[in-house]
Formats: C-alpha cells, sequence, structure tokens
C-alpha cells in the first residue's frame, strides 16, 4: 500500500505553529507587494491587483493570518521600503490620496477570510459574494478618506467608479481561482 503525505503535513511536521505563521505572514506581504506593481497609472489611485492580493491572503490564510499579512505589508511601506504600487513607500505614501484604501485592506482582508470560514467559499455565487463585500469596504474606505482631498463628489467619481468592473472581474477571478483549488486540495 503506498501512503501518500500531503507537503502541508510535512510543513506541519517539520515547523512550529509560530514559525509556519510568521514565514505565511512574510510570504502574504510579498504577494501583496508583487500585486501593487502590476499597476496602471491613474490619478489618484492606481489600479492595481491589491484589492484580489488582499481578499485572497484572507481566503487562504484564514482571518487573523490574513489580516497580519496586510499589517505586515502596510509596516514594510510606512518603514520605507518600496512595496506600493510604483515602487514607493514611507509614512508620507500613508497619508496621501490612497491611505484609506491601504488602512482599509486590513478590515477587508478578515471580513474575506471571515465569510470563508463561515463556509461562503463553499459555492460560486457565495464566494463571489464574499470577494464583491471585500471590494465594497475597500472602496468605501477607500474613498471615504479621499473626499477629505477631493470632495465626495469627485471621490466617487475618481475612486470608485472607475473601479467597479474591476472589483467584478477579479471578484469573478478569486471565486474561481478558489473554488478550484479547492477541488484540488479536497480529499477523495
Amino acid at each position: 500500500m503506498n501512503t501518500v503525505i500531503a507537503p502541508a503535513t510535512i510543513t506541519k511536521r517539520a515547523l512550529p505553529g509560530w514559525l509556519r505563521n510568521a514565514l505565511a505572514m512574510l510570504a502574504g506581504s510579498a504577494v501583496l507587494a508583487a500585486s501593487a506593481q502590476i499597476a496602471v497609472p491613474m490619478a489618484p489611485v492606481p489600479v492595481t491587483m491589491q484589492s484580489l492580493a488582499v481578499l485572497a491572503l484572507g481566503v487562504v490564510l484564514g482571518p487573523r493570518l490574513g489580516a497580519a499579512a496586510v499589517l505586515a505589508y502596510l509596516a514594510e511601506g510606512a518603514a520605507g521600503l518600496p512595496v506600493f504600487a510604483g515602487f514607493s513607500g514611507g509614512v508620507a505614501h500613508m497619508a496621501g490620496p490612497t491611505a484609506g484604501y491601504l488602512v482599509s485592506f486590513v478590515p477587508a482582508a478578515w471580513l474575506a477570510g471571515r465569510l470563508s470560514q463561515v463556509r461562503w467559499g463553499r459555492t460560486a455565487a457565495g464566494s463571489f459574494t464574499a470577494y464583491m463585500l471585500g471590494h465594497a469596504l475597500i472602496l468605501g474606505a477607500g474613498a471615504a478618506y479621499l473626499s477629505l482631498f477631493t470632495g465626495v463628489a469627485q471621490a466617487v467619481a475618481l475612486g470608485v467608479t472607475p473601479f467597479l468592473i474591476g472589483s467584478v472581474v477579479k471578484s469573478l477571478l478569486g471565486a474561481a481561482a478558489g473554488l478550484a483549488v479547492r477541488r484540488l486540495v479536497r480529499p477523495a
């Protein structure tokens, strides 16, 4: 009889929990930094793949570890590491027009992770809805903060409307990828 040991089982046996979590958090922040560089420059908010990465981190790592990975990413950027869109970083970036979006990543990752835990990720409709709720949180918080710089009407016009179609597409991608991965790793 051949016994196959899944890589996750090997990792659980080889590394203590705190080290696995730390590595997952750092890997998550690296994924988020990479997703920031997939960008279409727009003013005042660029189009990036960050929202998809943020929500996927919550789904994959769970609410606490997903949010911790986002916090690590924000700390890296605040410390001046070039992790934000356009390879920028620094505390000044954390107070600029995109700060509301960046800060909203933490509760969005937590929300996506939590919804996934309560079985929203088991169906296509549930997973899509979880991703859309996460995107709504990011766009809402981002536009609310952006309105301090531009006014409410401009914040909606510049910080929400251009991102609606992309949010739907990214939600579809996230839901489809999550379901495909789930089918691959689910025991027979």
